[in-house]
């Protein structure tokens, strides 16, 4: 399924759906708020020119005959206090309308943003593992954090705003020409020049924004990888370098807004300089009006507040293009996530898998084993990273349903891209050779039951920050219902159920973030007695007995052996006794397969693994020249 392309207002429009009405009620509030705004200035005028003078009311015939029904003229005018109640009656109904507005904007504002934040966050959860790696974690955090914050700004204060100026000036110009055309061209000569200068700032601010916005991201990815790093960067004694690294970076950010700053304060500066003598030029022309009885007073002071409302609204439009343009720059880094296309989880081409009921067509539930045997086989696979050559180079060999196989290499040789592959965090290129599960290429396997299939445990694995309970049970069939009982003896299996047992909370102690509260030997426990939860019938440990001793090590695969009968086992190790009891052994250098065999076979062979095998066991036996740097 591809992703649906959308633009920045494509996107805003996606998202108003089923808070359209919420938005038209916003509108309809702001039209409210407008004209009533507009109704003050012409009750002081009438006020000033037919109830304090003796001008004819210039009034809606409504009015007029309400105004009769009360006695005219005289009794307003000895009882100005319904003047002044209605001039107070206009401010409360625009009180309430703008009460109106600002609820029904908040309701539509915030249920888009909480849409763009739930579709932003699942759509990230669906991205390839290689998109993941690709991309700094500060980085995308600011994207769903800043830059939707931006955009929630934008839509909750300013976006209705821009209807309300376009309606200020509109009435205020229509009003002033049907008053006195003379001073309403003077007011309107002034707008030009305003929305010309509006433009250019627009144009000028909104690659500053971008610039500043990236910056921002790079300053967020700094303290994230510090953060994450704290153990490393404490044990080498690196603080004073992140501290340097966090001041380059925090300068470039402080100067991109410092120049940023400059610039606005520069369009506001000469903003309000243009204002107050738009203004100023106003009230000339309009006492010169109204002394040579052109107008009359009170139509001079209606002139006197319709210019200032639209003075201010003209130049309020400078800020509001200046947020448009940061909300652009942000709904274009968010749209950068969401034209990321997702993991297809089931290709057009396991569509003769379904009919012949191979595998499901709906997703698999979390305890799906789909009847996995577990033989697994690798043809000719080639695979290579973006940023480099071959990692993997015409790869075969078969992993019999149920057995144990081993494999050892040096950094680099491809051993963990093997895992990737298998597991489909990395998927296999057309025509780059082909990976099978009981004979069926894992291309054609829906991406969910596979990974419910294929139990893995990483060299570096990562804990929640849960309780230890809580991070083992997360993978079990029915983790929802799953007991202590379980959880114990996976721990058990893992040999680290001692180890919990000895905190003072048990197995309710709470793991710090990352796990940093458990040692590396407590974690990779942890996380094999996680994995052994989900009952998979094929099993991968990616170098995940490094952190403990060999006697740990030989306790936990010997637990491992009576409990994994029936499961296909992958043993990646550098340790050779980690491997030995292997059915069969596995050697890769530099991206082949160099040997193959069982531990007897191997080490009966003059290459790489004999020559391992003396070093770990420190042997009198002469070394030969290490091929592809395996110690």
């Amino acid at each position: 399924m591809e992703t649906k392309k959308h633009g920045r207002a494509s996107l805003l429009w996606q998202l108003s759906r089923g808070f359209r009405l919420w938005w038209t009620a916003a509108l309809t509030a702001t039209i409210l708020t407008t004209l009533l705004s507009y109704l003050t200035p012409q009750v002081i005028r009438v006020t000033v020119d037919s109830v304090l003078d003796n001008q004819p009311f210039d009034v809606p015939q409504f009015i007029l005959n309400m105004i009769n029904a009360i006695g005219g003229r005289e009794v307003i005018r000895q009882n100005l206090i319904i003047c002044a109640a209605a001039a107070m009656l206009c401010s409360i109904l625009s009180g309430i309308s703008k009460f109106f507005f600002r609820f029904t904007t908040a309701k539509a504002a915030e249920g888009m943003i909480t849409s763009l934040r739930n579709q932003l966050y699942a759509h990230i959860q669906r991205l390839p593992y290689a998109w993941h790696v690709a991309n700094q974690t500060g980085d995308i955090i600011q994207r769903c954090t800043s830059d939707v914050d931006v955009v929630r700004n934008f839509i909750s204060s300013k976006l209705l705003e821009m209807v309300r100026t376009i309606l200020l000036i509109t009435i205020s110009l229509s009003a002033m020409f049907a008053m006195n055309a003379k001073i309403a061209t003077v007011s309107l000569l002034f707008m030009p020049f305003t929305a010309g200068f509006s433009a250019i700032f627009y144009s000028k601010i909104s690659k500053n924004f971008r610039k500043t916005d990236e910056a921002e991201g790079a300053l967020s990815a700094t303290v994230q990888e510090n953060l994450t790093g704290v153990r490393v960067v404490r044990a080498f004694g690196r603080e004073a370098y992140e501290i340097g690294r966090f001041s380059e970076k925090i300068n470039t950010y402080t100067n991109l807004w410092v120049k940023l700053s400059d610039l606005m304060a520069y369009y506001f500066g000469t903003g309000a300089l243009l204002c107050e003598l738009q203004i100023m030029v106003v009230i000339l022309f309009g006492t010169v009006e109204a002394v040579s009885g052109a107008i009359t007073l009170g139509e001079f002071l209606v002139f006197v507040s319709y210019n200032s409302m639209l003075v201010w609204p003209v130049r309020g439009l400078g800020r509001i293009l200046a947020d448009m343009s940061k909300t652009g720059v942000s709904l274009s880094r968010i749209l950068e996530i969401l034209h990321v296309s997702p993991e297809i989880n089931l290709p057009a081409a396991a569509n003769h898998l379904l009919e012949t009921n191979a595998f499901p067509a709906e997703e698999p539930s979390q305890n799906a084993s789909c009847n996995f045997k577990g033989d697994i086989a690798f043809e000719n696979v080639s695979f290579g990273y973006e940023n480099g050559g071959d990692t993997l180079s015409h790869v075969s060999f078969t992993i019999k349903a149920g057995t144990t196989v081993g494999i050892l290499g040096g950094t680099g040789s491809g051993k963990s891209t093997l895992t990737y592959l298998l597991d489909r965090l990395y998927d296999l290129p057309e025509n780059q050779g082909r990976i099978t599960i009981d004979g069926v290429d894992i291309r054609s396997i829906p991406r969910q039951l596979l990974r419910n299939n294929v139990g893995l445990v990483l060299q570096e694995p990562f804990l929640f920050s849960k309780t230890i309970e809580e991070n083992i049970a997360i993978a079990s069939p029915s983790r929802h219902s799953a007991n202590l009982e379980d959880v114990r003896k996976m721990a058990s299996i893992a040999d680290v159920d001692d180890d919990i047992s000895a905190f003072a909370e048990g197995y309710g102690t709470l793991v710090g973030e990352r796990g940093v509260t458990l040692s590396g030997g407590q974690k990779q426990r942890v996380a094999i007695a996680r994995m052994l939860m989900q009952h998979a019938p094929i099993m991968v440990f990616d170098d995940s007995l490094s952190a403990v001793d060999t006697e740990t090590d030989l306790k936990i695969r010997q637990a491992l052996g009576e409990q994994t009968g029936g499961s296909t086992v992958i043993l990646i190790s550098h340790r050779i006794t980690t491997l030995m009891n292997a059915d069969q052994i596995i050697v890769l250098d530099k991206g082949r397969i160099a040997e193959q065999g069982t531990h007897q076979e191997l080490i009966a062979q003059k290459g790489i693994y004999q020559q391992i095998y003396h070093i770990q066991n420190m042997d009198d036996a002469p070394i030969t020249d290490m091929t592809g740097g395996v110690c």
